[in-house]
């Protein structure tokens, strides 16, 4: 067998030998992208001080990556199909290497956001990659299996991301977080070409530039005025961007249905199947990534948990993930994939809404509960729905079938930081107001109640100032508190009623049905047109 994996995947007579190990460097890649957001949950606080941070600068410190990752990645996956999905990844793996070094060097807060905005680009080619990289190398019957411990590699991230970067910061600067993403791409790199096989799409037609750019356009913009908007005022810029999303996204739509190689068949989503384990990733991760942006914050201002101590925390979200994920395993192929979503969605509502019960007395134990279930609810959930939606397009549109899954993840996740964390300062600022209001100054009342970190803030400074002294300084890191569990209840509650809803649509649109033996092995359904002729769905 030759060092280097140089026969085309497309081209092999039989399933690909080393496809198994192939499968840890795709894994690899997808957590290096994941675990760049997840870090900065406990780097956040040391980069606000040392960069002189405002609540908008540190806005899009994080949100600079998730821009240009949420809106290229369909048509950076429709390139990949084109020329190069293997290609493709070493790309995006270097890009994003090439911002992380320019992220961990700089120190002006323009220079971060855009250091953060080349590694959304480069993970906007790697998350579609891994995806069609892993459909095109597996067998049907192995798929489901495949997806899932790509699907389980997206949870564990959401832990290791802060426990490793929690064990840097103990004796280094922030920029080692982004400084450790080098390595681990470099391997990446490394193992993509000792492993895994090239692959393109060999029939594929010219790739419609313009419908890329009028979905670049849209989501780019929908994400946009999701961040800026809620968090800071519907200026004109977030006006703006609404108007072009409502705008672009008809027009797209449009043109989509006349070109005869559209970027995304958008009549696909007219199958039940594919719309509803969209809308399922979409609004799980919409929960998910909104309850656990808060909880961190708990654990480290309320809790006062260091970085790394909060990183441990979210140890066990992993391990139910993992459980999840084997679970799915086991069940999917005999309940549907509507039974076990739902089953999933279910689960993680019910988690959203146990975070109603946190007041300024409780503990970790209080949190554990909701991070299990959060955890378990996407070992459970996300491999079905991914698998269905791969599942969905031809050998040809796979990079575009991971590019629509993965925005489906990603936006989701936007709305749900963007909403949720909107909903969350109101609630924060509106209760510290009555707790404290007419007893700080106004500039002070201002930091008090931009956040936490700022209410903690003026509470150390109170303390020093000989007008305050520790004990006015201890009745407002109390009322600080108050306002913030106060904060966390009311927007998990918000959050668990838009769960709650999404839960009910997906299981409206999902269709019902069961499979019978093994994943791959289902009753066959007539392919509709546009549709991998290998497709088999697991629900009827």
């Amino acid at each position: 067998m030759p060092l280097f994996a140089n026969t085309p995947a497309e081209k092999m007579t039989g399933p690909y030998p080393r496809r198994w190990w192939a499968l840890l460097v795709l894994c690899l890649s997808l957590l290096i992208v994941v675990m760049a957001n997840t870090s900065l949950i406990v780097a956040a606080p040391d980069m606000t001080t040392d960069l002189g941070l405002s609540s908008s600068d540190l806005q899009w410190v994080v949100d600079g990556y998730t821009v240009p990752y949420a809106a290229l990645m369909l048509v950076l996956g429709s390139i990949g199909d084109k020329y190069s999905r293997r290609g493709a990844l070493i790309l995006g793996l270097l890009i994003f290497a090439g911002g992380s070094v320019m992220g961990g060097l700089v120190d002006e807060t323009i220079l971060v956001i855009t250091a953060r905005a080349i590694m959304g680009v480069g993970a906007a080619v790697v998350m579609p990659a891994t995806l069609s990289l892993l459909v095109a190398m597996f067998p049907r019957a192995e798929r489901a299996k495949a997806i899932t411990a790509w699907s389980a590699t997206s949870g564990l991230a959401i832990a290791v991301g802060p426990l490793a970067a929690g064990w840097l910061l103990e004796d280094h600067a922030w920029g080692s977080t982004f400084l450790m993403n080098v390595p681990l791409a470099i391997l990446g790199v490394v193992g993509a070409l000792l492993l895994v096989p090239p692959s393109r799409a060999a029939k594929m037609g010219r790739i419609d530039y313009i419908g890329g750019l009028l979905s670049i356009v849209t989501v780019g913009s929908l994400v946009y005025a999701t961040i800026e908007g809620p968090h800071f005022g519907w200026g004109v810029g977030p006006i703006t961007a609404v108007v072009v999303a409502a705008v672009g996204l008809p027009a797209f739509v449009a043109w989509e249905l006349r070109h005869p190689h559209p970027m995304l068949n958008v009549r696909k989503f007219k199958e039940r199947p594919f719309s509803g384990s969209m809308l399922a990733v979409l609004f799980f991760f919409f929960g998910t990534f909104g309850s656990i942006y808060y909880s961190t914050q708990f654990l480290q201002f309320v809790l006062g948990y260091n970085a790394l101590e909060t990183g441990v925390r979210l140890l066990p979200l992993a391990g139910a993930v993992f459980v999840g994920a084997a679970v799915t395993g086991r069940l999917a192929p005999k309940l549907g994939v509507k039974l076990v979503v739902g089953t999933g969605m279910v689960i993680g509502t019910a988690g959203v809404f146990l975070l109603t019960q946190i007041e300024s007395g409780s503990t970790y134990t209080d949190f554990l509960a909701p991070l299990l279930m959060l955890g378990f609810a996407i070992g459970l959930s996300l491999a079905p729905a991914t698998d269905t939606i791969m599942g969905s397009f031809p050998e040809s549109e796979l990079g575009v079938g991971g590019g629509a899954n993965d925005t489906a993840l990603e936006l989701g996740g936007s709305l749900g930081i963007a909403i949720l964390g909107s909903l969350l300062a109101t609630s924060y600022k509106d209760k510290l107001t009555g707790l404290v209001g007419g007893h700080l100054p106004g500039a002070a009342m201002d930091t008090a109640t931009d956040s936490v970190g700022g209410g903690l803030a003026v509470a150390q400074q109170v303390a020093k100032n000989p007008d305050g002294g520790p004990q006015q300084a201890q009745i407002l890191v109390d009322a600080v508190h108050e306002s913030f569990a106060h904060a966390i209840a009311h927007t998990s509650l918000i959050g668990g009623i838009i769960m709650a809803a999404g839960t009910v649509v997906v299981l409206l649109v999902l269709p019902g049905g069961r499979t019978a033996g093994k994943h791959g092995e289902e009753e066959p359904v007539a392919p509709e047109a546009g549709r991998d002729e290998e497709y088999v769905d697991s629900v009827q």
